[in-house]
């Protein structure tokens, strides 16, 4: 019996699906690597040998277009004629194939295909193309040959992420610049990473790398796969930042997009041949009503050879150490999850899986760890599909780590709904310990959905407009901006205090950036003010941004203080709803809160280990921006008992001051 069927009886009722399903991705991997003839990374190496290629003799050009009558590549290089002499030659299976003499084309020229099917013919940018560049004045893409005569050099070339625990600093390199324009990777390089290396994150998670025509799609609308998105800069300028990453100890996970493609036809994959059903599906499950794009078709072996190789790709030819899955739950289900309810294990086995999906996840995540064992996978997953984060060979998925997306949603919808008074201990606690036991999560209180234009950062829902007048240290606050500080940092410190793999933040909301994300466009007069981070914010000591970040970089040096704090078990001590106090312990540390809103609390027992502790962090230090209520030089002993010393259990009394959480230490058991 497979371990995920043997960890959850629950599922026992479903067997046959689940080995249904586990079957069918051993058959297509047989048929993909010929029965093990080949191994799946020599299968998954397409993009050395389709694309444009420098040989000792001559540049090799090769892409797969079945349906296609003839195909041209011209450019710069010969005044975009459409000439025979570089018309590509058909071979078998649907390859077509051009070589070049070596003086023809050069480091810097631009170029595109213009191909002829049945009835019709278009430019087209090769579907391999690992260079793609915007014309300034026309806005036209075309692909670029990148061939630099002293080519970056890796000097890190093994590396090895830091897990104990994953701590992500989910970013966006064109937006992480203070000016009001696109950040470049140098920029990013040189101004930001030093700071999430100070901050004490130990991995970054970037966004929008893959090329994408639309700058506004925050890299989800992806058009050549194989290209870094050139308005950041260079293959060698990213390959520098990653470089530079490995060097400071971080780890640098790509937001990857396998889930769908951009509709366009000219700069993507849509009718790449002039055919409809080259790479995605035909009729009805074609396009993605939710997110206007298309469908890749995973039943077919080249599309599963095409999305295969490129995970490959970014692995060996960028040193990326792994990848955050966008769009599972639209994968793994022929509705895309849209209009599911997932209230039981009927709505994950009842004939709306899409095997072909699946396959193709489960063999990525194997693929992914044959070439780079060490390599990261998180699934962004919201319909919580059980064994995702489990292995292949125990019946899961095969990914890493699963993102909690329940937890996120849950902060938004207290803070909206409720009154502080109506915080209930019991519940938050519950929302971020219940997950199954054999997957691992990455736990966050807000990623950059919750900052997009339309929706609110956790400190925006908080303060709002008191904002732009009340996080000066100089001129007084509010208690609607006391209120906010002091619940963002609980929020957070709860959160990273209770994962069971890892923590994310997006870039910024660790010192609560004001406002939302709206990318440039014509609604907004093509303006950068909103897609930009005001880092001057979080420098500046006489503001409370100060006090925030401050927080968050203390916040994760206690997490990282205890030796593979995310495998330790969470304990809970105390929870009263009505006092709306919660305590619970991971290893020799023990976390406080207080969530009333008015109510501190003298001398407030509950059970702990004997011994002595003293007090680490707090939520309430004046060097966090709070009121200092609790004495941090105070040490705190047990009281025993004769009904529990025989279990080493005594009575810690505290002082837990509203609106406050504090973390102690035990220093000597008793």
């Amino acid at each position: 019996m497979l371990n995920l069927i043997k960890n959850d009886p629950w599922l026992e009722p479903y067997r046959d699906a689940i080995e249904g399903r586990y079957n069918y991705v051993q058959q297509k991997k047989e048929s993909l690597t010929d029965n093990g003839k080949v191994s799946l990374p020599e299968f998954a190496s397409g993009y050395l040998y389709f694309g444009l290629h420098k040989t000792a003799e001559c540049w090799v050009f090769r892409d797969w277009a079945p349906n296609a009558m003839a195909i041209y590549i011209y450019g710069s290089f010969n005044d975009w004629q459409l000439q025979d002499e570089y018309k590509l030659s058909r071979l078998d299976n649907g390859v077509w194939e051009v070589k070049i003499p070596l003086d023809k084309l050069h480091h810097g020229d631009i170029y595109k295909l213009f191909v002829k099917w049945e009835g019709d013919e278009a430019e087209r940018i090769p579907a391999w193309t690992r260079r793609v560049v915007q014309d300034e004045k026309s806005k036209i893409f075309s692909s670029q040959v990148w061939a630099p005569e002293n080519p970056y050099e890796f000097k890190i070339n093994s590396f090895e992420p830091n897990t104990s625990p994953l701590l992500i600093y989910e970013c966006h390199i064109g937006m992480a610049t203070q000016e009001e324009k696109v950040g470049t990777y140098d920029e990013f390089r040189l101004n930001v990473l030093p700071r999430i290396k100070e901050d004490g994150y130990n991995a970054i998670q970037i966004m929008a790398i893959q090329e994408h025509p639309y700058y506004g799609s925050f890299g989800y609308h992806v058009s050549s796969f194989f290209a870094a998105s050139s308005r950041f800069g260079t293959p060698d300028e990213l390959k520098h930042l990653i470089d530079d990453a490995h060097a400071m100890g971080i780890a640098v996970i790509m937001d990857i997009v396998h889930s769908h493609a951009v509709k366009n036809e000219v700069e993507g994959l849509g009718r790449f041949d002039g055919s409809f059903d080259q790479y995605f599906h035909t009729g009805a499950r074609r396009e993605h009503a939710a997110w206007d794009s298309l469908n890749f078709n995973y039943g077919k072996n080249e599309v599963m050879h095409f999305l295969l190789s490129n995970c490959k790709f970014w692995l060996e030819e960028y040193k990326f150490d792994g990848f955050r899955f966008d769009g599972v739950t639209s994968m793994l289900y022929y509705s895309h999850g849209l209009g599911d309810d997932f209230l039981n294990y009927d709505s994950y086995y009842n004939g709306n899986e899409d095997p072909d999906a699946i396959a193709y996840l489960t063999l990525a995540n194997e693929l992914i760890h044959e070439v780079n064992p060490k390599a990261i996978t998180i699934a962004e997953e919201v319909s919580g599909m059980p064994g995702l984060a489990l292995k292949y060979k125990d019946g899961g998925y095969g990914f890493d780590y699963r993102m909690a997306m329940n937890v996120p949603d849950y902060w938004i919808k207290i803070i909206k709904e409720r009154t502080d008074e109506d915080w209930k201990p019991s519940s938050i606690f519950w929302e971020l310990t219940n997950r199954r036991a054999d997957e691992k999560t990455i736990s966050y209180a807000e990623s950059h959905d919750q900052a997009l234009v339309g929706d609110k950062t956790i400190i925006f829902r908080l303060i709002d407009a008191d904002m732009y007048w009340h996080m000066s240290k100089l001129y007084g606050s509010s208690y609607k901006t006391d209120r906010g500080i002091a619940l963002h940092k609980m929020v957070r410190l709860i959160t990273a205090s209770t994962i069971n793999g890892g923590y994310l933040n997006f870039m910024g909301n660790e010192f609560g950036h004001p406002e939302w994300i709206d990318f440039p466009r014509e609604g907004n007069g093509w303006s950068h003010k909103y897609a930009r981070r005001q880092w001057s914010l979080v420098d500046d000591k006489d503001l409370r941004y100060k006090d925030l970040g401050d927080f968050d970089k203390a916040m994760l040096k206690v997490v990282k203080s205890e030796k593979d704090f995310q495998d330790i078990p969470v304990v809970e001590l105390w929870h009263n709803d009505d006092d709306q106090v919660l305590a619970y312990m991971r290893g020799d540390l023990i976390f406080v809160f207080n969530f009333h809103p008015s109510k501190s609390f003298f001398d407030y027992g509950f059970l702990a280990p004997q011994g002595e502790y003293t007090t680490i962090l707090n939520t309430d230090g004046f060097e966090f921006g709070g009121n200092n209520l609790v004495d941090e030089t105070v040490h705190h002993f047990t009281s025993p008992d004769p009904l529990y010393q025989q279990h080493n259990k005594g009575w810690l009394k505290l002082y837990i001051p509203a609106r406050s959480a504090f973390v102690l230490k035990l220093q000597n058991k008793e």
